[in-house]
């Protein structure tokens, strides 16, 4: 068996929704699936047996970060990032590219790659897309992402046409640099709010037959309507026997809009940034379990959750560690709203698999989106 493959089990009749199963040095990914986001090599506040529990199957971790803190160095020397963190299943590691997006403040772009001024101790860091692989072959995780720029939103045609061209020049660079086989390189689609600039990518892309293609530069300030076509009008252009990858996307709805346009794997830190501010994700709604409503509820946090958080604690008892700032809090959310996620993304596998998606799941749809797709 080839180290990566990714296998449609099952499409939806009405919409390109898919089910299918990705297969990595450490494991299968079933897809359509939630991954939690594990930056410096560790889920915030949850223990690796914990995440297991929780239905994860595939955890990420961040190229920049880590090369920070402790250095790419140590983790290759305590046998990767698998066996440093003590997580066993498939990994996935992104290239420091959101970085260049998210600390504008301190980088500066160039042809050869990003200059960042370090927050922890001010030296300079040069991150090229050699050194992104460089450090991502070190780290070892099975999946690990072009060195891209992702552009800002609102952004200028011109700029992001700049930004998308370089994207595709890095990633050649990158391939070039990538040394492991036991390890997937995954290119990044980047064009922005433009759909001419994305259907250059996507073809430019397609044309190298990577192991995967993922979508970047959403959910970077622009409103949802706007992801939502940016995804529709992307997704087709990828190809359909490799597994499709929607960055930094974890809400009920956006997930399933994007599962009806044919996307497989998403991940966003929404499950434990809320869980840290007191908030349970419950139903695809948002409670914050600080208010009044709830220092006497002493039923379940979500009687449909099967986590141990739910299994095992009142709203009560939640509401009283939040108010007493017990970090008890943090993990216990956290348990729970990693769970709601991954489990709403094995529901929604489960019903591509017997062919009812739209039945089930229609409602998140738009409007719009759910007329055409029928249509």
């Amino acid at each position: 068996m080839k180290p990566f493959e990714y296998q449609v089990e099952a499409t939806c009749q009405y919409t390109a929704a898919r089910a299918g199963k990705f297969q990595t040095p450490h494991g299968i990914v079933e897809t359509p699936r939630f991954m939690p986001v594990g930056t410096l090599a560790n889920v915030k506040t949850v223990t690796p047996d914990q995440l297991q529990h929780t239905g994860a199957q595939m955890v990420l971790a961040n190229t920049y970060h880590l090369h920070l803190q402790p250095g790419e160095a140590l983790v290759e020397m305590a046998g990767g990032v698998h066996q440093f963190m003590g997580w066993h299943g498939p990994m996935l590691t992104d290239s420091g590219g959101f970085q260049v997006f998210s600390l504008s403040d301190i980088r500066t772009i160039s042809e050869a790659g990003v200059q960042f001024k370090s927050p922890r101790d001010g030296r300079i860091i040069n991150m090229t897309p050699e050194e992104s692989i460089r450090i991502q072959n070190a780290l070892g995780a099975d999946v690990i992402m072009a060195f891209d720029e992702c552009p800002p939103y609102p952004a200028s045609r011109e700029a992001v046409a700049v930004a998308t061209d370089r994207t595709y020049r890095w990633l050649q660079r990158c391939i070039a640099a990538h040394q492991r086989p036991d390890q997937a390189l995954f290119g990044i689609v980047q064009g922005g709010v433009y759909p001419d600039l994305r259907a250059q990518a996507a073809a430019a892309l397609k044309e190298l037959d990577l192991p995967g293609y993922a979508i970047g530069g959403v959910s970077v300030g622009e409103p949802p309507e706007l992801i939502e076509k940016i995804v529709r009008a992307t997704t087709p252009l990828l190809p359909p026997h490799k597994p499709r990858y929607l960055m930094g996307v974890g809400t009920h709805r956006e997930m399933v809009q994007a599962i009806a346009a044919g996307m497989d794997l998403f991940d966003c830190v929404i499950p434990t940034r809320l869980a840290r501010h007191g908030t349970a994700i419950v139903q695809g709604e948002r409670w914050n379990l600080k208010n009044a409503r709830f220092r006497q509820d002493l039923t379940p946090l979500d009687e449909t959750c099967g986590c141990y958080t739910c299994r095992t604690f009142t709203r009560a008892y939640l509401c009283h560690l939040i108010h007493a700032h017990e970090i008890l809090a943090h993990t216990l959310l956290s348990i729970h709203n990693i769970t709601a996620l991954v489990s709403f993304t094995q529901r929604i596998r489960e019903a591509i698999l017997s062919d009812r998606f739209v039945e089930e799941f229609g409602h998140w749809l738009s409007p719009e989106t759910a007329l055409s797709e029928l249509a």
